[in-house]
């Protein structure tokens, strides 16, 4: 009954202790989503670069698999090539290092009061109004669950009880180093959470229950065991994404060879450098873990390229199909990450509207010249709008059911709009395609006038298409008037021009059938530009309301000249 007891015990600080980790993890994912973003946006080809995002994102988000896995995901979307994505998987193997040291300090006289902190971060998170409140709440809550279920893991241990026992007698059972590190990889493997792992060991050492030249082995297998997840997540997935995985594990197995190797020869040096330097056995084992993967990490940063070579020698280039439609940006392996998630979902909408604008282009110009020489590529590309509106759509909805701050909800609130508008500016131009077609067909021709009216209008729509795209990216609001006032121009242009038309067909310079036309295209064009504001005005308001968006504007005009008069 007792060691029931115990086991039930164990399990328990293991569940709260992961549920802190995860809860802490995700509130500091949410405070610094910005900073990640602006962290992957200045990813390039310096591998040291590439090394600190990958240890600040860890460090961030408290899981080394969560990092890899989005990095894979990177890499299957096309956005990251293998050597940014060797850096940044070494960078994270040094991040996952800070959730070691946090645990190790359960061996001071103060996991109690950071227990507490669980409660007081209860207590911000329910009466706490404002999100970043909130999230701090979460930090603290999570941080403070984490020493709960450390407490509860120790105690599972406490006193000569038959867990404690058996523990014993398993690692004296194989105490042989090889068998250590196969066993701290299959534990890993198992629970898929080296944080976790790593949390059970030093809590092990510091109940004595598990002996400091064991558990540096055991460490060095959960560093192999940890690259499961990765590796779970790459099947399915482009070459590339195969090889980043393979590479993970590579880089973990190079370490753990390296320093076991040295370790089985001076093991006794080891152990007594760490314990008379490192007060603690909880910190000596955290501090092995990060002397391992900063050790690890400059042993191999100048065999990147040689890492990369050899993965793909080992896993070759299969044969891929170029014409296949597939998203440019997003990846479900992103979603680990949701700041990062909603980042690349908003690339993909821009990619959207550049394909939007071109095909547009090439629409207006089979219209104005009756030229059908490029019907194909613009059939083409309306078939690729519609696969990014439906891809898009389907990813937004596995977004909003992540943990998102709010101005990350209102976001993705937003975009289900912007993806409808632009998908049907796609649909206009293949409207004019047909129509020029059927002009050419029917040798009907526009009027040099009519011609010149149908460019200058569509000129003002351009202008307002880079325009509200800009905006749109930028998350632009101190233009949004801008927006509006070529909104109205193009309104007014085409009442103009709907006049102009009549005018002619009484005057007898225009057809009745090119008049149809003309009327249809100026009408479509003054929709598009209606779109746009939409999509402009998405950053304000979630359905792209231009009333909305201005009144929310005049009411923070309102409330910031309300506070410089106080």
């Amino acid at each position: 009954m007792e060691i029931v007891q115990s086991i039930l015990t164990l399990l328990a600080g293991c569940g709260v202790f992961m549920t802190g980790m995860k809860l802490m993890g995700d509130a500091l994912e949410r405070s610094a989503g910005q900073g990640m973003r602006r962290l992957f946006g200045r990813i390039s080809g310096n591998r040291f670069a590439g090394i600190g995002v990958g240890a600040a994102v860890t460090a961030i988000i408290q899981s080394s698999s969560a990092t890899s896995v989005m990095v894979i995901g990177f890499v299957n979307a096309g956005l990251m090539t293998l050597f940014q994505a060797t850096a940044i998987i070494m960078g994270a193997n040094i991040g996952t290092t800070v959730t070691g040291i946090l645990v190790s300090l359960s061996a001071f006289d103060i996991g109690l009061y950071l227990a507490a902190l669980a409660l007081i971060g209860v207590f911000i998170m329910m009466f706490g109004k404002r999100d970043y409140l909130k999230r701090i709440g979460g930090i603290l809550c999570g941080l403070g669950l984490i020493f709960v279920g450390l407490d509860f893991m120790s105690s599972a241990f406490k006193g000569d009880n038959a867990l404690s026992r058996a523990f014993t007698q398993l690692f004296s059972t194989i105490s042989f180093p090889l068998l250590l590190i196969i066993f701290g990889a299959v534990f890993t493997a198992i629970i898929q959470s080296s944080s976790a792992a790593t949390g059970l060991i030093i809590t092990m050492v510091g109940q004595d229950v598990l002996m400091l030249r064991y558990a540096l082995f055991i460490v060095l297998g959960s560093n192999i065991g940890t690259c499961i997840t990765a590796i779970l997540a790459s099947i399915g997935a482009s070459t590339n994404a195969k090889r980043t995985a393979f590479i993970h594990l590579t880089f973990n197995v190079i370490g753990t060879i390296v320093f076991a190797a040295f370790m089985w020869i001076f093991s006794d040096a080891v152990v007594g450098a760490l314990t008379k330097l490192i007060p603690s056995p909880q910190m000596q084992v955290a501090w092995f873990h990060v002397i391992f993967n900063v050790v690890t990490t400059l042993l191999l940063v100048p065999f990147i390229k040689q890492l990369t070579r050899f993965a793909e020698f080992v896993i070759k280039d299969k044969k891929d199909d170029g014409d296949a439609l597939k998203l440019s940006y997003i990846d479900d392996r992103i979603l680990q990450t949701p700041p990062i998630a909603v980042a690349q979902v908003l690339k993909e909408i821009d990619d959207m509207g550049r394909l939007a604008r071109e095909n547009l282009d090439r629409a207006m110009n089979a219209v104005l010249n009756l030229d059908l020489s490029e019907k194909e590529k613009i059939l083409k590309t309306e078939e690729k709008i519609n696969f990014i509106n439906k891809g898009v759509a389907r990813y937004l909805i596995k977004v909003s059911a992540l943990s998102l701050s709010k101005t990350d909800e209102k976001t993705v609130g937003s975009l289900h709009h912007v993806i409808g508008d632009l998908e049907r500016i796609g649909d206009h131009a293949e409207n004019f395609i047909e129509q020029a077609e059927e002009m050419k067909e029917n040798n009907v021709e526009f009027s040099s006038d009519a011609r010149d009216e149908l460019v200058t209008m569509y000129s003002r729509v351009t202008e307002m298409f880079d325009l509200s795209m800009s905006v749109f990216e930028k998350r632009d609001t101190v233009r949004l008037k801008d927006v509006s006032a070529l909104e109205a121009q193009v309104d007014v242009l085409k009442k103009l021009f709907g006049n102009s038309h009549i005018m002619r067909l009484n005057n007898g310079n225009c057809t009745v059938e090119s008049g149809t036309y003309f009327y249809a295209i100026i009408t479509a064009l003054e929709r598009i530009a209606d779109h746009l504001t939409n999509v402009a005005f998405s950053i304000r308001s979630p359905s792209g309301s231009q009333v909305e968006a201005m009144q929310k504007l005049a009411a923070e005009a309102a409330k910031s000249g309300s506070r410089q008069t106080h």
